[in-house]
């Protein structure tokens, strides 16, 4: 898997802001895979010093939800910990995994945000913009105000950030929490919920995000 050489790694917060916002605008929402044979699931765990980073990366078959591959970074974070600037310490070893795979896949499925960000460029926008693959983020908290949606599975609500629409809160599971969906690049959000849906037949978060964190405790 190539990955585009966009940026420098920052060292300071105001390198990484501007980074950001210089990347955003480049930044497409408006498309979807032909067809979604294969996702890649994408989660962090950080061990006993939180500058200790496993970065897992899953590939699923959409269809079985089995796992055709996956790969494991041991790395040490490069960047300090500062909201809304994640991904300067998670991309580099989820990079790094993702470039280990030897199946590329249709879609990332980042265990985070990606229009749901300050900047509107969370970790699903800034990964899917240096692999160039469509991307999307689910997670497990919100950033921004929404109205909990019915309780069906399947139900969903708009997830706002400062009066912009960047998201949803969709019910995977009849009663259970719901998980806030947010388009990445070359995705849009519609087709990302429904994506969401295939990948939640039994609980509440994706099985490539589930298949990713047993991966990363493990490894």
């Amino acid at each position: 898997m190539e990955v585009r050489d966009l940026h420098d790694w920052p060292t300071t917060e105001a390198e990484a802001v501007a980074i950001q916002e210089r990347l955003r605008p480049l930044v497409r929402t408006d498309g979807e895979p032909a067809e979604v044979r294969t996702a890649a699931g994408l989660d962090v765990d950080y061990r006993e010093s939180s500058d200790e980073i496993v970065a897992a990366v899953t590939v699923l078959d959409v269809e079985t939800l089995s796992v055709v591959d996956s790969a494991v970074v041991r790395d040490r974070a490069r960047f300090p910990y500062v909201s809304g600037l994640f991904a300067f310490r998670e991309a580099p070893p989820l990079l790094a995994a993702l470039q280990r795979l030897s199946v590329e896949p249709d879609v990332l499925v980042c265990d985070g945000q990606g229009l749901a960000h300050p900047r509107r460029f969370g970790l699903a926008c800034h990964l899917g913009l240096l692999t160039d693959l469509p991307s999307i983020g689910v997670g497990k908290t919100p950033l921004g105000h929404f109205d909990q949606p019915a309780e069906p599975r399947g139900s969903w609500t708009p997830l706002h950030l400062n009066g912009e629409e960047v998201g949803r809160a969709l019910r995977t599971r009849t009663g259970v929490k719901p998980v806030f969906v947010s388009p990445g690049h070359r995705h849009t959000l519609s087709a990302a919920c429904d994506l969401v849906l295939r990948l939640t037949p039994t609980y509440r978060l994706p099985e490539t995000t589930r298949a990713a964190d047993r991966l990363g405790r493990e490894g």
